[in-house]
């Protein structure tokens, strides 16, 4: 599927596929949407000092990116394992130019380090940031009570309505330690309905520039409702 580069409201860029006319983040603005799902809303609202992070949808390296920035501003140790089928190429990681966007020349070394170290291999690229990349469809996903925080960041149920189904959130809801927290852009009522039936209690939250709503779920019990 062709791939081009567009500018985002906030002046940062991103990845838009040409036939299904979705983007890899918001063209209302790709950083200021990353921060407000996933770091104000997930990160800072689970808030330890040792977390495990999954992020399905690893693509630019964006959200992995200010991950780390922050990490390393609350001194928070984090191992985080992306999750992706189809990785971007280093030409496109070059063209959208997050380093610049963020004024993040501090942190080109590692964010160079994330999209070329091995996949399926534990990297250590600062003190208190393990990165591990997982080249695999989401539903591969076997981990058990593992992850504090899930990153989901899949193309949208627009255009890929079996990543946002039932049987992809239990995944999920296994994956995660009991009160681990998934945040996503989307608010689409079947998504909220599919979490909630696998044991999410689901909040409907304030959503990022462009968007009325996002969804935050928790994992309450064991046991699916």
């Amino acid at each position: 599927m062709k791939r081009s580069i567009i500018e985002t409201a906030d002046g940062s860029k991103t990845i838009q596929l040409e036939e299904w006319q979705e983007q890899y983040h918001s063209k209302h603005g790709a950083v200021q949407e990353a921060y407000h799902v996933f770091i104000k809303n997930g990160l800072e609202h689970v808030w330890l000092k040792k977390l495990n992070i999954l992020e399905i949808g690893f693509g630019t390296g964006l959200n992995a990116l200010i991950t780390l920035i922050e990490a390393q501003k609350k001194n928070i140790a984090v191992h985080y394992t992306g999750v992706e089928q189809y990785p971007v190429t280093w030409e496109e990681v070059h063209q959208l130019d997050y380093i610049t966007s963020l004024s993040a020349q501090a942190f080109e070394n590692e964010f160079d380090k994330m999209h070329k170290c091995e996949w399926e291999k534990e990297v250590v690229l600062t003190n208190n940031f393990l990165l591990t990349k997982q080249k695999k469809d989401f539903r591969a996903v076997k981990n058990l009570d593992l992850f504090n925080l899930v990153y989901f960041d899949a193309f949208g149920p627009r255009v890929q309505p079996e990543l946002w189904a039932k049987d992809v959130f239990q995944i999920m809801y296994d994956a995660l330690r009991m009160g681990g927290v998934l945040v996503t852009y989307s608010a689409k009522g079947s998504v909220r309905r599919a979490m909630q039936e696998v044991g999410f209690s689901v909040e409907r939250l304030e959503g990022p520039p462009g968007k009325r709503e996002m969804l935050r779920a928790t994992k309450i019990s064991n046991i699916p409702k």
